[in-house]
């Protein structure tokens, strides 16, 4: 379906981006909740009456909307994989070369820390199209356009409730986040989404080109917001991976600013979270990724740090 991707999804992209422009809300978010609140009242109604006549309307309508989304977005789930279109090879795990770059990680991340950390969301969309229009062709990504932007969620403390950040909206190609995000997480997840709007639909790869986006900006703030995103799964990897006392080593080499930020922001999130919506929504995502040739599933999300070691690998990157 690489075809698809740069030549139909761009056309067809660019086309519902423009329409869904011409709104301040998701065009999209208005879509889904109008479809199931119009699907249960069709059902309760009619159910009774006319049973097989009712679901199979119901059926239709839903094959429908199967097919918008699939011709809209959703098949860049079957593009050709992260690394043949990148020109890098998939790492292979060596300990001296983890530990060259959590030295180096680390050395950017205590670096670029900001103890005043202020946002212009103007400037930060403006950057992140700017910084994609740079790399488009590397990857194969569609070009930004003006008009794309992203959109506050309907609901954003439904979301908090089930840890979305934010999400693609995929029947108008709009991108969509938390009102509640924090500012040191706003311009990752802004440049996080705008993969999904440019053609990626891979967790793991828009989380790779959030991370490239914001470090290559010399905007301090996304800087220090793109090496930040990182930290979660380069500490997950490292906890994994080194031992105990060479783990604690490199955490006591990290910024206490650093880690204060990281503690104050998971506590801030675990405060909005509701454990059992949290897991049927985990469950459901899951379903839905793995539905879609995405083989790890909601893991699919911690392949950022492969994609990242392979790109700084690669001597022909730039």
């Amino acid at each position: 379906m690489e075809w698809y991707a740069r030549n139909i999804f761009p056309i067809v992209s660019d086309a519902l981006s423009w329409l869904s422009s011409f709104f301040p809300f998701s065009m999209s978010d208005c879509f889904i909740y109008g479809s199931i609140i119009g699907l249960l009242g069709y059902i309760i109604l009619h159910i009774r009456r006319s049973p097989g006549k009712t679901l199979g309307k119901v059926g239709m309508y839903l094959l429908g909307v199967c097919l918008w989304f699939y011709a809209a977005w959703g098949l860049n789930y079957f593009r050709a994989p992260f690394y043949e279109r990148a020109g890098v090879k998939p790492p292979r795990y060596d300990s001296l070369a983890f530990e060259s770059f959590l030295k180096s990680y680390t050395e950017e991340l205590n670096a670029s820390y900001l103890s005043d950390f202020r946002i212009d969301t103007t400037l930060i969309a403006h950057e992140v199209k700017a910084q994609y229009a740079k790399i488009a062709p590397r990857f194969g990504l569609k070009m930004p356009k003006e008009y794309h932007s992203v959109k506050p969620m309907i609901s954003s403390s439904l979301m908090s409730a089930v840890g979305v950040l934010g999400y693609i909206g995929p029947f108008f190609n709009e991108a969509t986040l938390n009102a509640e995000l924090l500012p040191v997480q706003y311009p990752a997840t802004y440049a996080h989404e705008m993969a999904h709007v440019l053609g990626i639909a891979g967790e793991g790869e828009a989380n790779f080109y959030a991370w490239l986006v914001c470090t290559s900006s010399s905007i301090p703030e996304m800087r220090f917001a793109g090496w930040f995103s990182l930290f979660p799964y380069v500490l997950g990897n490292a906890y994994q991976s080194l031992p105990r006392k060479q783990f604690e080593e490199w955490t006591g080499s990290i910024r206490p600013e650093v880690k204060q930020l990281y503690n104050a922001k998971n506590s801030y999130w675990r405060e909005r979270y509701n454990d059992i919506l949290g897991e049927i929504q985990d469950k459901v995502y899951n379903f839905y990724l793995k539905s879609n040739r995405v083989a790890g599933g909601t893991a699919n999300y911690n392949e950022v740090l492969a994609m990242v070691l392979s790109w700084q690998a690669h001597p022909f990157r730039n």
